[in-house]
């Protein structure tokens, strides 16, 4: 792969056209403010990132959190971006420039397909046609769309979002650029090749959309079977996947030290585990004079993300030739020098055992689950059956963007799953509540 075709803007849905010569906006910025005012970007408010959405303290939602991720994926863009144009003067009029504001927008955008109740959502999904009520449609869907449906994932779901033509929606969903539309796609591949982990890039609606975006920006195809490819990644994704894990494993050590999960004296050595012992103590010396535990979690959490930020920026150079050959195994983070390296590990396995799993994040994965369950159960009997009474009034529910009346029986099926994955939480909640008769509207 090479830097002058991987770096595109060419616009989805807008093949061919160009921006007025008034606009001073580069096409990438404009990519980071169509999402910034997309609904589907509002929504991530109101969607737990992991624990429940806040009371008296406040903690991390989907929308805070794409927040920080696009703030770090920028600061990684921008100082790889120095580093190749310093390593490679020849592309000095090209855009690499603008890596930064590319993997902004990508990191922005990609959580925005995340169904409510994040991956309990998504596992409702899944187990409703695998082993659930929805596993009866088997015989009547094409293969392709079971293996969708039943290895569901809020990735495929962002691409779908942001690329599908929605009834009275224009071509292209949101219009984006290809490098922007890439560069979140952390698995480039369909479905059909997620056999160890229930983990894609786009659905077999949107496969032909990703086809085109790869052949443009010369991605390397790695496999084919069936008619399918599996890509290798564009090379901008291992900045967009940093800047993600980044800041979800260190924010929820944070927010698990607000919310008194774990104790401010744990928090801060985890933060600190990152430094040698020399830095470390250097860290805590210089702000010893600070006496407010939540302002030494938020400086040591801040020198943790420059620290691991830097740490990838140099990681990603040093292996600038393997990414474009498309060898490049794991991810940035897995290929830190130590003490980073462990002390992430170290992090990452701590959480799951004492954050992931509090009951305080339990109870949400349980009580979402039920609900989208039970929404998608509902839902799927409406669109096999809409002639009766009870169907006709849930379809009444959803937007008529959604083709929930298609005679084609896949597409009404990923309507329902367009209609459920398009909820906030509290929506979710809300429209559980009143269809089981626990709320009714006020009058």
């Amino acid at each position: 792969m090479n830097w002058k075709q991987l770096l595109s803007n060419k616009r989805l849905g807008k093949e061919g056209t160009h921006k007025e010569a008034s606009e001073k906006r580069t096409d990438f910025q404009r990519d980071y403010d169509r999402l910034i005012f997309s609904a589907a970007f509002r929504r991530m408010q109101n969607k737990t990132q992991v624990f429940p959405l806040p009371g008296s303290v406040f903690v991390h939602n989907r929308l805070t959190h794409s927040l920080e991720v696009a703030s770090v994926g920028r600061s990684l863009g921008y100082d790889v971006a120095d580093i190749l144009l310093r390593k490679h003067p020849e592309l000095a009029q090209t855009t690499i420039a603008e890596i930064g504001a590319i993997v902004s927008a990508a990191c922005l955008a990609h959580d925005m397909g995340n169904p409510p109740f994040g991956h309990s959502g998504e596992r409702a999904i899944q187990s409703f046609f695998s082993d659930g009520e929805g596993h009866k449609l088997k015989q009547e869907l094409p293969d392709a769309v079971w293996q969708d449906i039943t290895k569901f994932d809020g990735n495929a779901n962002t691409f779908r979002l942001l690329t599908h033509q929605f009834q009275g929606h224009r071509a292209g969903g949101l219009t984006m650029t290809y490098s922007t539309l890439a560069a979140f796609v952390k698995y480039p591949y369909a479905s059909r090749f997620a056999e160890r982990k229930p983990k894609f890039g786009y659905f077999d609606a949107e496969k032909d959309l990703f086809s085109r975006i790869a052949d443009e920006l010369g991605l390397i195809c790695l496999e084919e079977r069936d008619g399918l490819r599996r890509y290798a990644r564009h090379p901008l994704a291992f900045l967009v996947e940093a800047a993600d894990d980044i800041c979800y494993e260190i924010m929820d050590i944070e927010d698990a030290s607000k919310l008194h999960i774990i104790s401010v004296e744990k928090a801060h050595n985890m933060l600190l585990s990152f430094f040698s012992p020399e830095d470390s103590q250097r860290l805590r010396t210089s702000y010893a004079m600070v006496t407010d535990q939540n302002d030494r979690t938020v400086y040591y959490r801040s020198c943790a993300i420059n620290a691991l930020e830097q740490a990838c920026v140099r990681v990603f150079t040093d292996h600038e030739q393997e990414i474009l050959e498309g060898r490049f195994s794991g991810s940035l983070i897995g290929h830190l020098p130590e003490p980073m390296r462990t002390a992430y590990e170290k992090c990452a396995e701590f959480s799951k055992a004492n954050i992931y799993n509090a009951k305080v994040v339990t109870d949400i994965d349980l009580a979402g689950y039920h609900i989208i369950y039970t929404l998608m159960g509902l839902m799927t009997e409406a669109i096999l059956n809409p002639s009766k009474a009870y169907s006709k009034l849930l379809l009444q529910q959803a937007s008529q963007q959604y083709e929930l009346q298609a005679t084609d029986l896949a597409t009404r099926v990923m309507a329902v799953l367009d209609y459920l994955s398009g909820m906030t939480d509290v929506y979710a909640l809300d429209l559980y509540r009143k269809i089981s008769g626990q709320s009714l509207p006020n009058v």
